[in-house]
């Protein structure tokens, strides 16, 4: 059995929830699941309620797939309120998690209105997927106590969360993040230190400029390359990570993989020093590949089924990890 360990422990914290979108409703989700009392609080007048008639509907569907830790789905919505005044939403926060929209401009004005708000000893996570922490809370008298926390959307299905410090972050700010997080179901990547991009979106992001390289350069459709994923990588890479796929994929382990196959990559990575623009002419060629595939009016019933997929795929998850260990 692996040496990892997942604290299974019900969540003590109270959690605000600042920002109620997408993102914000599936954290909710996912820490009142997790057993932590949530506040949602949003700038726009009944915002906060309409994500809890969301959060119930997605409940259900949790509930259906035994994805609820044994609780039914009135006991997770009793965990959710919606106080009308930010302050109220903060009076009693150990942990908050801002969610506003991408633009540095906001992330400084909300951080600054939270830290002149939420109690001394709340912690302030930041959703954000490109920012560098640093370049909103520097200035902040409370700054050691703020940090990106990172989902991968829904996190109440998918429960890796990039912990992000910028370098004034205390060490047990990152340390009570953690174990919030765990609590909470979800899988911590606790980064050393920031850097752009963070983890997931340079890992994501080297795979997606190869898939666009080999659509541009005539070599593959873009079906091809999804069926190498789909059909193919993923099948590994949804229970193991790139570090232990190859530790198994050679006899000797890791040391033995790197001799017997670097040059094959060495050789290839030359090849892949030239970026082919996105939003250029290869555009036209996966657009219309991926529309006679998918309509786009079919675009939402399909992110609907790729939720369900995941729910279903989460649930297999935990069942095997009982079966045969993590």
């Amino acid at each position: 059995m692996s040496k990892q360990h997942h604290d299974a422990r019900a969540v003590s914290a109270n959690v605000t929830i600042v920002g109620t979108g997408f993102i914000g409703r599936a954290w909710a989700i996912s820490f009142a699941r997790g057993g932590a009392n949530v506040a949602l609080w949003d700038q726009a007048q009944g915002a906060a309620e309409k994500a809890i008639h969301y959060i119930e509907g997605i409940l259900d569907d949790l509930a259906t797939n035994d994805l609820l830790n044994g609780q039914n789905t009135s006991q997770v919505l009793q965990r959710l309120t919606t106080p009308a005044v930010l302050g109220d939403a903060l009076s009693s926060a150990d942990y908050v998690q801002e969610n506003t929209p991408e633009v540095l401009d906001t992330k400084i004005k909300v951080f600054s209105q939270l830290d002149a708000v939420a109690p001394s000893n709340a912690i302030l996570a930041s959703s954000t997927s490109a920012l560098l922490p640093s370049a909103f809370i520097r200035d902040l008298a409370g700054r050691s106590r703020c940090l990106v926390v990172h989902p991968i959307n829904p996190p109440y299905l998918i429960p890796a969360a990039e912990v992000v410090p910028a370098p004034w972050t205390s060490a047990e700010t990152v340390s009570r993040t953690r174990d919030i997080l765990v609590a909470s179901g979800h899988t911590p990547l606790v980064m050393k230190k920031e850097l752009d991009g963070f983890i997931m979106n340079r890992m994501q992001g080297a795979l997606l400029e190869e898939a666009f390289r080999l659509v541009a350069d005539g070599y593959a459709s873009v079906e091809d390359v999804d069926i190498g994923i789909r059909e193919g990588l993923a099948l590994r890479w949804s229970f193991m990570g790139p570090f232990e796929t190859i530790d198994l994929n050679a006899p000797g382990g890791i040391r033995d993989y790197v001799e017997r196959y670097q040059s094959i990559y060495s050789n290839i990575f030359p090849q892949m020093q030239r970026r082919v623009d996105w939003a250029g002419p290869v555009m036209d060629k996966i657009e219309s590949e991926r529309r006679l595939r998918l309509a786009q009016d079919q675009l939402q019933d399909r992110q609907v089924w790729r939720d369900k997929r995941l729910m279903a795929l989460a649930a297999h998850k935990r069942k095997s990890a009982k079966d045969f260990g993590v």
